[in-house]
């Protein structure tokens, strides 16, 4: 109870951060996405974040593989290695790390990762916060849209103000943290494809509640 009086607490101040900043506009918009595009192309290499779930198969050592759940330290055990750090790396290179290892015991051992349920680290995942019926956080897709995120969160509650709603985005180019308007009651209320926007890994979406 006490837990879930503080999340509404906090969510609370968020909404009226989100609502003060919104009142003087970023000036910024995004351009519009294709609800479906028949160009879409591959999403950044996926990053193993904790609670993936993975399998990872041993070429002729089939003993040597398993399905294993990243533990919340970002780490796992398989057998013959413990404690190898898997969280920040790529399938492939977590399976390069493996095969290192078993390298000791096996020769020139194959391996394979495949991510069978993925979480995402922080970084690659969309949070959708505020004025919405689940405020969640969500892992990124690629060519995930805006659309997306919010039938995902179900949408906006009854007192939102989707129009005046942020997306802060940390740009990797310049180091610094831009934030961009979006027009959400317009895409969801009226049908407005050119409010849909594209998505990219670590978007934070703030959406405040009416004035009145």
């Amino acid at each position: 109870m006490r837990n879930s009086q503080l999340t509404k607490t906090i969510l609370a101040g968020v909404s009226a951060l989100a609502l003060t900043g919104c009142m003087s506009g970023s000036g910024r918009e995004l351009p519009p996405a294709s609800f479906v595009s028949e160009n879409q192309g591959p999403g950044e290499e996926y990053v193993i974040g904790p609670m993936d779930k993975l399998t990872i198969f041993v070429w002729r050592n089939p003993e040597l593989g398993a399905e294993i759940q990243v533990r919340p330290d970002g780490r796992i055990t398989t057998p013959l290695i413990e404690d190898m750090v898997a969280v920040g790396k790529t399938p492939g290179m977590l399976a390069d790390d493996i095969a290192v290892m078993l390298s000791q015991y096996v020769t020139d051992p194959r391996v394979s990762v495949i991510v069978n349920e993925f979480s995402g680290t922080y970084a690659q995942r969309v949070r959708v916060i505020g004025a919405t019926e689940e405020p969640a956080s969500i892992p990124y897709r690629a060519n995930m849209t805006l659309l997306d995120a919010m039938i995902a969160v179900g949408g906006l509650s009854e007192y939102a103000s989707g129009n005046r709603a942020r997306l802060v985005r940390f740009d990797r180019a310049s180091g610094q943290q831009r934030e961009y308007d979006l027009r959400i009651s317009s895409l969801l209320r009226r049908g407005d494809s050119s409010a849909n926007v594209e998505l990219q890994p670590g978007d934070v979406i703030i959406i405040p509640e009416s004035m009145f």
